[in-house]
C-alpha cells in the first residue's frame, strides 16, 4: 500500500494488523481520484473509517486543506497516526478515535463542513451505510458543492436519496462499488 500521487507520491503506508481493515487498491484509488478530478483547492476531508488512512492521506497528497480521520479500533488510529507521521501530514490532520454517528453528530453541533467525505464502514454492517448517509444528509455536514462517496460491497444497494443528497455515480470494482452522493440540484 502507498501514496499514488501528489506530494508524497510513492510513500509506503502501513494498514493495521487482522483482517478488519480492506486497504483501497491502488486502481480504484486511481479512478476515484480522476473522477474527483481537480480537487477543490483547500479543501476539508472526511475520512470516515479511516482504517489505514490511506483514502486521507491520498487527499491530503493531492492538495487538500485537512483531513478529519475518524475510526473506532485502535490498531487503526495506530497506524494513521504511524502513516501521518511517515508522510509528515500530522500538522494537517486531525485523527478522533470514536464511533462515526456521534462524531459526525458533534460536526453539526459545530457547524463543521466537508467538501469531501469518504465512507468505507465494515461491508457487513448494511444498516450502518444507511444510518451514516442519512445522519450526514440530516446534520448539514456537507458543503454546498460537496462530494460524499461510498466504497461498498457489490450486492449491496444503497438508496437514491438521503434527505437532500442524491446519487450521480456509481462504478463497480470487482466485488466492490464506489457510489457518489452530491447535494440535489449541484451539477458537477
Amino acid at each position: 500500500m502507498r501514496v499514488i500521487s501528489g506530494s508524497r507520491k510513492g510513500l509506503k503506508l502501513i494498514a493495521p494488523k487482522g483482517n478488519s481493515v480492506r486497504p483501497t487498491e491502488d486502481r480504484v484509488k486511481e479512478s476515484l481520484f480522476n473522477i474527483l478530478s481537480p480537487l477543490k483547492k483547500e479543501s476539508m476531508v472526511l475520512d470516515l473509517f479511516a482504517g489505514s488512512g490511506g483514502i486521507g492521506i491520498e487527499f491530503l497528497s493531492r492538495g487538500s486543506k485537512k483531513v478529519y480521520f475518524v475510526d473506532r479500533n485502535t490498531d487503526s488510529i495506530r497506524a494513521i497516526k504511524k502513516n501521518l507521521e511517515h508522510t509528515k501530514l500530522m500538522d494537517c490532520s486531525e485523527v478522533i478515535k470514536g464511533d462515526a454517528r456521534g462524531v459526525i453528530k458533534q460536526f453539526k453541533l459545530d457547524q463543521m463542513v466537508f467538501d469531501y467525505i469518504y465512507i468505507d464502514p465494515p461491508y457487513a454492517e448494511v444498516e450502518l451505510f444507511h444510518k451514516i448517509l442519512q445522519l450526514i444528509a440530516d446534520g448539514g455536514i456537507l458543503s454546498h458543492d460537496g462530494m460524499i462517496i461510498v466504497e461498498h460491497d457489490k450486492s449491496m444497494l444503497l438508496s437514491k436519496n438521503y434527505g437532500d443528497i442524491e446519487m450521480f455515480d456509481n462504478r463497480n470494482y470487482g466485488s466492490k462499488e464506489m457510489t457518489y452522493y452530491r447535494n440535489k440540484g449541484v451539477t458537477v
